[in-house]
């Protein structure tokens, strides 16, 4: 059963999904399950890069610390996600920490099996290649987002991108973002304090913007927010 759970979880990774049963079941079998409380720390900024991680469930974010207990958070992972590839490429030690949001699932191929692979399935290293284009482009127009937005803007914008990768569409066309995502979390998301975001929450809710749903945030209509951030 625990070879069918690793099997499926690989079948949901972009990395592996382009691949046959037969193959990710030799794979699955090479895989560490691993398994995080919220909070908890899959691995430290510094640490060597010994394994590729995948989601199988639960959440993730990665985040580059500050000396004084803050953070920026670089990503969220969810479900058929996968982490940790850049220090398995280059040999550096890992570039940032990734920190369980709640208690999550995760599968851990070693780095020379990993790196096998990559070598050996070009469907793993064209998806590899896509993934890693696909996350330039995310951090290029972040950058841009805080060098060229207001605090506003950010916001809106970091919200539209939750709801569009990880929000789920109701029949009334609203977006929930059932996501364990705290006001401080999305703080650090955008470069802000809580308290900042805890009022333009306030305002976003009193503009139709957003709703709150028992500390879930639901979006009524996704381009009216998408609007707000490209003012």
């Amino acid at each position: 059963m625990a070879n069918d759970f690793a099997v499926e979880a690989l079948g949901r990774c972009p990395l592996f999904c382009g691949l046959g049963t037969g193959p990710r079941q030799a794979i699955a079998q090479t895989l560490r399950t691993r398994r995080f409380r919220r909070g908890e720390v899959l691995f430290h900024e510094g640490d060597p890069g010994d394994s590729l991680f995948i989601v199988a469930s639960g959440s993730v974010k990665v985040v580059v610390p500050s000396e004084e207990g803050d953070e920026a958070i670089l990503a969220t992972l969810r479900r058929g996600d996968f982490l940790g590839e850049l220090a398995l490429l280059d040999g550096a030690p890992r570039s940032a920490s990734a920190i369980a949001l709640e208690a999550t699932e995760a599968l851990a191929l070693p780095r020379d099996r990993f790196t096998a692979l990559v070598a050996s399935e070009p469907a793993i290293r064209d998806a590899l290649l896509s993934a890693l284009a696909a996350e330039l482009r995310r951090l290029t127009a972040h950058v841009a987002e805080l060098h060229f937005l207001d605090l506003t803007g950010r916001l809106a914008a970091r919200l539209a991108r939750q709801a569009e990768e990880h929000g789920s569409r109701a029949a009334d066309g609203s977006i929930r973002l059932d996501a364990p995502v705290t006001q401080s979390d999305l703080a650090a998301m955008i470069g802000a304090t809580r308290q900042s975001v805890n009022k333009l929450l306030g305002e976003f809710v009193e503009n139709g913007l957003l709703r709150l749903d028992r500390d879930t945030i639901v979006i009524p209509d996704l381009e009216a927010l998408v609007r707000v951030s490209r003012r």
